[in-house]
């Protein structure tokens, strides 16, 4: 054999960079330096989706706090006793789902306080959102819940008579 290339085993160790350590290949690295690009990226993603499921998870949980006020607002007697109830039970409500809340107020729309009539409330939580600070979320967020439950209609509120009874 007499060709220019007749020993493979020489052909490829006269090619520069193609050996076991690939000295040469100018690809060599990239893909730690892509790795080292890409996984401060998929960290602040996945902190984002983490603050926004605590955010949809609260705004549940607010909602549901709001209607237990609400219903807790609707067994009272008195508006004045609706308004209390309803400040408790949301308290108690979104202490015990571990809503951790600054501030919770409960705004009782008593207009309807009546017998066949009906009580609204609005639940505002002041959540403290500073754990997921990196992520770019503000350090805190209003959530708002509203519900209404309605009163019963053969019962006395406040000194009235309900529908349907005699004095």
């Amino acid at each position: 054999m007499t060709g220019r290339h007749a020993d493979p085993q020489r052909r490829h160790r006269c090619r520069p960079g193609r050996g076991a350590d690939h000295a040469g290949d100018p690809d060599g690295g990239s893909a730690s330096l892509e790795f080292a690009l890409l996984v401060p990226v998929v960290v602040v993603l996945l902190l984002l989706v983490v603050a926004f499921g605590r955010i949809a998870h609260g705004r549940q949980l607010v909602e549901a706090a709001a209607a237990a006020a609400a219903r807790s607002a609707s067994l009272a007697g008195t508006p004045a006793d609706a308004a209390g109830r309803a400040q408790r039970s949301a308290g108690a409500a979104l202490a015990d789902a571990g809503v951790s809340c600054t501030e919770v107020t409960a705004d009782v729309d008593t207009s309807g306080f009546r017998a066949g009539g009906q009580v609204t409330v609005t639940v505002s939580c002041t959540a403290d959102l500073s754990g997921l600070a990196m992520a770019g979320v503000p350090g805190r967020l209003t959530l708002t819940g509203r519900a209404g439950s309605p009163l019963e209609t053969y019962r006395q509120y406040g000194g009235s008579i309900g529908a349907g009874t005699t004095p």
